[in-house]
C-alpha cells in the first residue's frame, strides 16, 4: 500500500510556532472530502476553497473519498493558512511532486476559489520558526514575500497561484528570491521638540525618560501641553536595532497591522489608549488570544491620557507587565506570552474639573476637598511606584509663547539620547 505524502506547515500560538504535518489519502468510496485533526471552522471551510481551487487550476481531484489529517491531533488548527498545503497534499496523490521536495519545505497560504494565493498574518514568526526547525525552503504567498525575506538563511519561494506552487515543487519553475532589506532610518518626526514653546522642565523629564526607559506621569491643568509632550517622545528615542525592529514587526504581523508598502516596522510605536478601552483590548486576549495595546507599544510608547478616568480594573492589570515587561494570557488550553517592554506616559488633571491651583483668574477650581482627595486616590500606590518620574506642569506663560528663541530640535536631543543608550549597552 502506498504511503500518503506528507506536507509540512506551521501553526502559530502567539509568537511561538508548532509544526503541523498534513497527510492526504484517497479511498474508493462514495465522494466525500473530510478534514480531521481538531480544525476550527475556518479550516473546515477549506474543503470548499481547496476543491474549487484545484479544479480551477486544471488539476484532477480524487473521485472517491478524500481524507486530510492534520497532526498532531491535540493541537487546534486555526485560520485559512492550511488551504495551500492541503491542496498540494491532495495533488501530490497523483505523483506529480517529488517526495524529497516536500520533506524540506514548509508550505503556507490561503487559497481563493480561482486558485490564487492570498496573504496571511504572522508570516515573519512562521518563517523564523521554519528556519529554527531546520527546513531549507518555505512557500509563501507572493504578497508576503517582502516580510518573509526579513529572515535570512532560508529559501523563500513566493507564489501567486496554486499552479505556480506545483510548478516550483516539480522543478518546472526556478524561484526568484525576494530582496532582503533592513534599513534603520530616521523616520519623519510627528512632533518636534523645537516647536514646543516653554516647558523646559517637562522637556528635560522626557529626555531622562527616553534615555533610561523610565515611565512618566504628567499632572497638570487642561491646555498645559501634556498630550503634545507625549507625542514628542517617540522622536527622541534611540534608533531601533535590527532585533527590535523584527520583534515589533512580528507583533504587528500577527495582528494584521503591517502597512502593505512597508513589511518592516522601523519607527518606534506610539499607542494612545482611550478611557473606554477594555482590559482585554489593553493587555490582549479573546477567544483566539491576540496581542493588546501594551504589546503593540513594545519598544515604543504607551500613552494614557486622563489616566485617572480609566476603570480601576484596567489600571491594575498594567502592574504585572510594567514590572516584568511581558504579559502572560492564560486560557483553558494553555497560556501565551507576549512582550510588553514600553515606556508609559500618563497624563492626568489635578482634580475632576482640572483647575486646582490654576494661575488663571477665569479658571477657578469648583471641586470639594473630598472630590479632590478621591480623584487623586484613583491611582493605587503599587501603580504609582512603577512610574519613575512624576511631574507637575503648568500652562505656558505668555512671555514664553512670544519668545522667538529657537529651542533644541528633536534631532539634536535624540543624538544625546543615542549616545546614552550606546553607553548603557557596553
Amino acid at each position: 500500500m502506498k504511503t500518503p505524502p506528507k506536507i509540512y506547515s506551521i501553526e502559530l500560538c502567539g509568537l511561538d510556532g508548532y509544526l503541523v504535518q498534513i497527510e492526504a489519502d484517497k479511498r474508493r468510496n462514495l465522494p466525500a472530502f473530510v478534514i480531521v485533526g481538531l480544525p476550527d471552522p475556518a479550516v473546515k471551510e477549506a474543503r470548499e476553497r481547496v476543491h474549487s481551487a484545484i479544479k480551477n487550476s486544471g488539476f484532477p481531484f480524487p473521485r472517491g473519498k478524500t481524507i486530510v489529517n492534520l497532526a498532531p491531533a491535540d493541537l487546534k488548527k486555526a485560520g485559512p493558512r492550511y488551504d495551500l498545503p492541503i491542496a498540494i497534499g491532495i495533488i501530490a496523490l497523483f505523483d506529480v511532486i517529488p517526495t524529497e521536495e516536500l520533506e524540506n519545505t514548509i508550505i503556507i497560504g490561503e487559497l481563493a476559489l480561482d486558485g490564487s494565493v492570498r496573504p496571511i498574518n504572522g508570516i515573519l514568526s512562521t518563517v523564523e520558526f521554519a528556519k529554527k526547525k531546520g527546513f531549507k525552503k518555505i512557500i509563501v504567498p507572493a504578497k508576503n514575500a517582502g516580510e518573509a525575506a526579513l529572515i535570512s538563511d532560508i529559501a523563500i519561494i513566493p507564489v501567486r497561484t496554486l499552479k505556480e506552487a506545483i510548478q516550483h515543487l516539480s522543478g518546472e519553475l526556478c524561484p526568484i528570491p525576494p530582496t532582503r532589506s533592513i534599513v534603520a532610518d530616521r523616520c519623519q518626526i510627528e512632533v518636534d521638540m523645537a516647536n514646543i514653546k516653554g516647558q523646559a522642565q517637562a522637556k528635560r523629564a522626557l529626555e531622562i525618560a527616553a534615555a533610561g526607559g523610565h515611565n512618566l506621569l504628567f499632572n497638570g491643568a487642561p491646555g498645559a501641553g501634556k498630550t503634545l509632550m507625549a507625542k514628542a517622545l517617540p522622536g527622541i528615542l534611540p534608533t531601533m536595532t535590527e532585533e527590535e525592529m523584527l520583534e515589533v514587526t512580528k507583533i504587528y504581523s500577527i495582528c494584521g497591522l503591517l502597512p502593505g508598502s512597508q513589511p518592516l516596522i522601523t519607527k518606534r510605536p506610539f499607542r494612545s489608549i482611550h478611557q473606554t478601552a477594555s482590559a482585554v483590548s489593553i493587555v490582549g486576549g479573546g477567544n483566539m488570544p491576540m496581542p493588546g495595546e501594551i504589546s503593540l507599544a513594545h519598544r515604543g510608547v504607551l500613552f494614557m491620557d486622563e489616566i485617572a478616568e480609566f476603570p480601576k480594573v484596567v489600571l491594575e492589570v498594567l502592574r504585572q507587565p510594567m514590572e516584568n515587561q511581558i504579559i502572560t494570557i492564560s486560557r483553558a488550553r494553555g497560556s501565551l506570552t507576549y512582550p510588553a517592554q514600553f515606556i508609559l506616559i500618563a497624563a492626568m488633571n489635578p482634580c475632576p474639573c482640572g483647575y486646582l491651583n490654576s494661575e488663571k483668574t477665569d479658571k477657578i477650581c469648583t471641586c470639594s476637598a473630598y472630590q479632590i482627595q478621591n480623584y487623586q486616590k484613583r491611582l493605587s500606590g503599587p501603580l504609582l511606584d512603577r512610574i519613575d518620574i512624576h511631574l507637575n506642569i503648568s500652562p505656558v506663560k505668555h512671555d514664553e509663547l512670544t519668545n522667538d528663541t529657537k529651542a533644541e530640535s528633536s534631532e539634536v536631543i535624540q543624538k544625546r539620547i543615542q549616545k546614552a543608550a550606546d553607553i548603557q549597552k557596553r
